[in-house]
Formats: C-alpha cells, sequence, structure tokens
C-alpha cells in the first residue's frame, strides 16, 4: 500500500477538521434560555464553550458569525448590554454560552459584583464545560481586567484560549507583534490552551479554524462518554469520586 506522505497526511486532516467545524456550524443554533442567578443554570446537558471578554469586545458579533445568524447574540452599541449567561444549543451537540461582558466602569458597583458572582459561579459549578473563550480585541491587547479573569480561570483550572477580535483593525505587521505578545504572556499561565485564534467577525477571518476547534471538543467528549460506559463499575464510581473532589 503506497504511503502518504507525512505533509500530505496533516493537510488531509486539517481539511478533514475544517469540514468537521463547517457541518457542525451548519446545523440549526437555537436560543434555550438566559439566568440570572446560580440556582437558574440549567442542567448540564452537552458539552459546552463558554465566550468571555470585556463589553464591547465583540463577543456577540463573533457568536453570530460563527453560526451564520445575524440576530442569535444581541449586538449593542451600548457596552454591558449582555447581563445573562445566555445558553444556545448548536445541532443537538454543543452548547454555546455567552457570559456577560466585563469591565463595563458606567455599570453600578452592585450590578458589577453580580455578574462577576454569576460569572464565577458558572465557572465553578460546570463539569461539562469543556472550553472558555477569552476574547481579547487586538487593537487593545490583554489588559488588567482580562488578568483578573484569566487568573480566575488558573484558580478554577477552567482550560481557556485566547481569541483575539477585530483582526481586520490591525496591519500585517502589527498583528504578529500582538499575536506574539500574547502568546509570551499566556505561556506563563497553567490553565491557558497554548494555541490562539485570531478572529474578525466583520471580514469572517479564523472562523473556519474557531469552529474546527470547537468541533474537535465534540469529538473527545463523545471518546470521554464511550470509555466511562466501558468502565467497570468500581472504575466509574472512583472516576466519579474524584471529579466531585476536583
Amino acid at each position: 500500500m503506497p504511503q502518504i506522505p507525512a505533509g500530505e497526511d496533516d493537510s488531509t486532516k486539517a481539511a478533514a477538521a475544517l469540514e468537521r467545524g463547517r457541518l457542525l456550524f451548519a446545523q440549526e443554533c437555537e436560543f434555550v434560555m438566559g439566568v440570572r442567578t446560580e440556582a437558574d443554570l440549567p442542567q448540564p446537558e452537552l458539552p459546552e464553550v463558554a465566550f468571555a471578554g470585556r463589553s464591547n469586545v465583540g463577543k456577540s458579533s463573533l457568536l453570530n458569525a460563527l453560526t451564520n445568524r445575524r440576530t442569535l447574540a444581541r449586538t449593542s452599541n451600548t457596552p454591558g448590554r449582555t447581563r445573562e449567561v445566555n445558553f444556545f444549543r448548536l445541532g443537538g451537540e454543543l452548547m454555546l454560552v455567552d457570559l456577560p461582558g466585563y469591565g463595563y466602569a458606567k455599570a453600578g458597583k452592585e450590578e458589577i459584583a453580580r455578574w462577576n458572582k454569576l460569572i464565577e459561579d458558572y465557572l465553578r459549578g460546570r463539569g461539562n464545560l469543556r472550553r472558555v473563550c477569552l476574547l481579547i480585541d487586538a487593537r487593545r491587547g490583554i489588559g488588567a481586567p482580562d488578568r483578573a479573569v484569566m487568573a480566575l480561570l488558573d484558580k478554577a483550572a477552567v482550560v481557556y484560549q485566547v481569541v483575539l477580535t477585530k483582526v481586520d483593525k490591525e496591519k500585517p505587521g502589527a498583528l504578529a507583534k500582538i499575536l506574539q505578545t500574547a502568546a509570551d504572556e499566556i505561556s506563563s499561565h497553567a490553565a491557558a490552551y497554548p494555541e490562539m485564534l485570531a478572529t474578525s467577525a466583520a471580514k469572517r477571518t479564523g472562523l473556519a479554524e474557531a469552529r474546527a476547534s470547537f468541533a474537535a471538543l465534540t469529538e473527545s467528549a463523545s471518546a470521554e462518554s464511550t470509555l466511562i460506559e466501558s468502565a467497570p463499575a468500581e472504575s466509574t464510581l472512583a472516576d466519579s469520586t474524584l471529579a466531585d473532589e476536583a
């Protein structure tokens, strides 16, 4: 049997991953619910990918672009409009979670405290949370509010991936420096996923790669489920206990 050259094999795998992502995000995406308190959070149902970022970072625009919809997530010129944790079911395979924006100075202290508590409660209590996408405006880079969230995610041992938004606003040379600076910073964070994504909702840059990355998380979740179901009862109990203790 003729062997496939390593480079060709890699390109074939990459193409397959991109196609898997395209097919996943071509499916129906429906709004499930929005919650304002921990008690209202839905029971874990599917693997979840959460989107966090400063107010006006482009979270809603990115979600709409990823799902090829214009009004899945509300966009606004007024920062801080998203005040709930919003859940969207994608094709019965993945739950997209839109977290309230942070760092909005004009919001009242009590409201900011409530948002922060809701985000923290969500991050601590979701065993099916596969990844948090930490959105960073490419024009700003990682700032103090972002570092506070990164510290929270490190402490909670929640894997997060830096996703640069609005990269179309920067020239290639400047963007390369921004990417390198961000890569240098996240390298010291235990919970940070090493691969960053560079996106533009307006120009649709990086969307295919993002979809492929998220689709891979549904496959890993299916593999985990299969292993648990096929394991002996004693092993399953032990794994469950360790998960509870973690």
